[in-house]
């Protein structure tokens, strides 16, 4: 299924929910785990959607090691993104508005491997970001991982 993110576009179409959603910063030395999606062709940091049942943390915990291969354990929150000027339109009909909590997290086991939903996952060099077609709201969460503050960023 294909989507088309609206980022602070005027002919966006108007949201009919707010779907949970984690994304992860999982930094090894200078690099960055990122994917290149299958759904729109952007690099992303890898995550996805909250399932009904789950705690906020397996969700993160399950959609990294269904997207990358990784396990993880989550260090903290870097932050949480619910800008209602970023808008995904999926090709099924469904029109959200996100929101999403990123984490900071760290490889704790697994083999590096793309999923379904990736054309490809690269551990990408920091100085080497601006290379990659990386969506606005991907690059907010990163810029504010790099920062490495206590605190969480609310956006």
């Amino acid at each position: 299924m294909g989507r088309i993110d609206y980022y602070h576009e005027e002919n966006a179409p108007k949201p009919k929910r707010i779907v949970p959603a984690v994304s992860a910063v999982i930094r090894n030395d200078q690099h960055i785990l990122l994917q290149q999606r299958s759904d729109n062709g952007k690099w992303a940091l890898p995550g996805g959607n909250m399932d009904p049942g789950e705690s906020i943390q397996h969700a993160i915990c399950r959609e990294v090691i269904e997207e990358t291969g990784l396990d993880i354990s989550v260090e903290r929150i870097i932050g949480v993104y619910s800008d209602p000027n970023h808008i995904i339109a999926y090709t099924d009909g469904e029109v959200r508005q996100q929101f999403s909590i990123c984490f900071a997290a760290e490889v704790s086991g697994g083999k590096l491997r793309k999923s379904e939903e990736s054309f490809a996952v690269a551990w990408v060099h920091i100085g080497k970001l601006d290379d990659y077609d990386i969506h606005p709201a991907q690059r907010i969460r990163i810029m504010d991982a790099l920062k490495n503050c206590i605190g969480a960023f609310i956006r």
